[in-house]
Formats: C-alpha cells, sequence, structure tokens
C-alpha cells in the first residue's frame, strides 16, 4: 500500500467551506460494479458511512448486509453494512466494511475500518492534508 500525500481540500457545496475530501472508487467485489465519489474525512465517525444510493449503484442487496442501529446528527437509523474495496490513486483497500444508511448525502470515511490503516496528517492553513502508511 503506498503514501496519499497532498490532497487539496474540495468544496462540496458552492457555498461550502472546503473540506478533507477524499477522491475515491468503491467496489462491489461480488458484482464488479464501481462508483467514483468523494468522502469526507471523519476522525469522530467509528466506520464508513455511504448513503444508500451508492449501495443500488454498486449492485449491492441492501438487506442482505449486517443490520444494525446507528446514531446520527439526525438521529438513530438502521445502517446495513457490506464489505467493498476502496481504490484512492492505485491505492486499494479490500474488506472496507461500509454502513450504507438513508438520509445521508454525501460518504464520510470513518476510523475503524479504515483511517486506522493511515497516519492522517490535516494542515487546515494549507488547505490539504496526507494518508500516509505507518511504517512497519
Amino acid at each position: 500500500m503506498k503514501s496519499i500525500i497532498d490532497i487539496f481540500f474540495k468544496r462540496i457545496f458552492p457555498n461550502d467551506i472546503p473540506r478533507a475530501c477524499l477522491p475515491l472508487v468503491v467496489a462491489n467485489p461480488k458484482t464488479k460494479k464501481s462508483f467514483s465519489t468523494y468522502g469526507i474525512i471523519d476522525t469522530g465517525a467509528d466506520e464508513c458511512a455511504f448513503p444508500l444510493d451508492i449501495a443500488k449503484e454498486l449492485g449491492l442487496k441492501l438487506k442482505e448486509g449486517t443490520p444494525k442501529i446507528i446514531n446520527t446528527g439526525n438521529g438513530r437509523s438502521t445502517a446495513y453494512s457490506h464489505k467493498v474495496s476502496i481504490d484512492i490513486q492505485g491505492c486499494r483497500l479490500n474488506n472496507v466494511v461500509i454502513d450504507f444508511l438513508p438520509n445521508l448525502h454525501i460518504p464520510l470515511i470513518g476510523v475503524k475500518s479504515f483511517l486506522s490503516k493511515f497516519i492522517l496528517t490535516i494542515n487546515y492553513p494549507q488547505k490539504k492534508f496526507s494518508l500516509k502508511v505507518p511504517k512497519a
């Protein structure tokens, strides 16, 4: 796995502030369907959380995933967890657990199955961040 260095912040919505957003391709290993998107780096999220629409794009049968109750800023929701692969600049992570849930409009990149694999450095004054692979 290689390091991902100096990714500049991005505005998700026109009047929004620039955020640490990771360009990624998420793929269903069973159907080989993939979807390109941006995910917001969210160090407060245990798992990665994606909108339901992306599960449909990937050909995932939502309710075949593991159901769980999630507490979000929007209240409690039922999420369905599935394992997918994520590609970022040629770096692939397999078996990444994603919670797909309603009322979410942008993917959130969480700690447990993704960020914990990297050293995250955020440079707010320069509006950029890096994900570095730790030395073994």
